[in-house]
């Protein structure tokens, strides 16, 4: 009989004969709820938990991805104890790549957290286990999970993760998320910053370099693209911003301090953000784009820590994220359309920054609940 892993969220697999409907064909409901459905929330958050839809078969080499939103989010819904926090600990720490030696920590690959089983190649004949390499996005998400649930990252085998994710710098200052034909940006930068500072140790990175990475994707407009030169998008903005504070190369609430002896354009950077409210109360990512939930997160987290989330129009951003709730629990991208694990977390996190009753307050720079941050539960 074949054994499965604990917590091992399902995945079930689409019959195309079968006469189930995709998610696109489904129709949405016509009126959503006109106030925070908590329950409904808790309720489609812990069915994930138990059993993720087969639509995310495709995302299965991101299962600890999919598993961060989901135990995070049920704690940003005051809802942990839906979860099972010694299985969760077994389960996440079975993904940890590990060198067999400390020399071994330093052949190039990086002994973070795989994404899922499916990533996770077993030794061979000699005991060597050539692909053995994590991914710098599911160890940011493993360590968070852990976080979450109360478990001691002091406890883990943090030198590996740290010693090999320098492998992963490059001269530029900027990250790859694995050791061999990935690409470089913003998002892979603030993951290094992240995981150093859930481990409470920098020697896993060049900080001054990724300083100065991040200081070059700057745009002229005041916003950050992902790689210097590119556009200024919401994403990209907060991971520049956030891995500057987790640095600790700016300051907490910047606009009531002086922020001309700031290392970044705080004025065009807050005109940006702002700027990314569109008329009907959401935020957009770039320019000329449509409102979407997530960014209410992305944006609006950049607003937190720059100390400008106070300008914008909370009524209207309220209004917005509604239209994106269902009946069903969760959140939408748009407004009447089904709820994802993606945009509902992020809708979640967007309702705590609104300080929405009854839920968890939370870290803007770490991404999740206040107090997994710091370590209270």
């Amino acid at each position: 009989m074949a054994t499965r892993d604990p917590l091992d969220f399902d995945i079930g697999v689409e019959d195309d004969e079968d006469g189930t409907p995709s998610p696109s064909s489904i129709s949405p409901p016509s009126s959503p709820p006109s106030y925070f459905d908590r329950d409904r929330h808790v309720a489609f958050f812990e069915m994930l938990y138990n059993l993720m839809p087969y639509h995310y078969q495709s995302q299965e080499i991101n299962r600890l991805t999919l598993a961060f939103f989901t135990i995070s989010g049920l704690h940003l819904l005051k809802a942990l104890d839906r979860v099972d926090k010694d299985r969760v600990v077994g389960w996440v720490l079975s993904f940890q790549a590990h060198p067999r030696s400390r020399a071994e920590s330093k052949n190039g690959q990086f002994y973070g957290f795989h994404g899922s089983r499916t990533s996770q190649f077993p030794p061979d004949e000699n005991g060597v286990s050539v692909h053995d390499a994590g991914h710098l996005a599911s160890t940011y998400c493993a360590l968070a999970i852990l976080k979450t649930v109360g478990f001691n990252l002091l406890t883990i085998d943090k030198e590996s993760i740290l010693i090999s994710m320098r492998n992963l710098q490059q001269p530029d200052g900027s990250f790859m998320p694995v050791h061999v034909g990935a690409e470089t940006d913003l998002r892979f930068v603030y993951c290094a910053a992240a995981i150093c500072f859930m481990l409470e140790d920098w020697s896993g990175m060049d900080r001054e370099k990724a300083k100065d990475y991040i200081l070059n994707c700057q745009s002229y407009d005041g916003g950050f693209g992902l790689m210097p030169g590119l556009e200024s998008h919401g994403g990209g903005t907060y991971c520049a911003v956030a891995s500057l504070r987790l640095m600790g190369y700016i300051e907490d609430d910047l606009l009531s301090k002086n922020a001309t002896s700031s290392i970044i354009n705080v004025s065009l950077l807050l005109d940006w953000c702002m700027q990314r409210q569109a008329i009907d109360g959401g935020f957009q990512g770039r320019a000329n784009k449509s409102s979407d939930t997530c960014y209410a997160f992305w944006v609006g987290a950049v607003l937190r820590i720059l100390g400008g989330y106070k300008f914008i129009d909370k009524i209207a951003l309220r209004r917005f994220l509604l239209t994106c709730q269902s009946e069903y629990g969760g959140f939408s991208k748009y407004p009447s359309e089904l709820p994802d694990l993606y945009h509902s977390y992020y809708g979640y996190t967007a309702f705590s920054l609104l300080e929405e009753p009854g839920l968890n307050p939370l870290c803007a720079e770490l991404g999740m609940t206040d107090l997994a941050a710091l370590g209270i539960l």
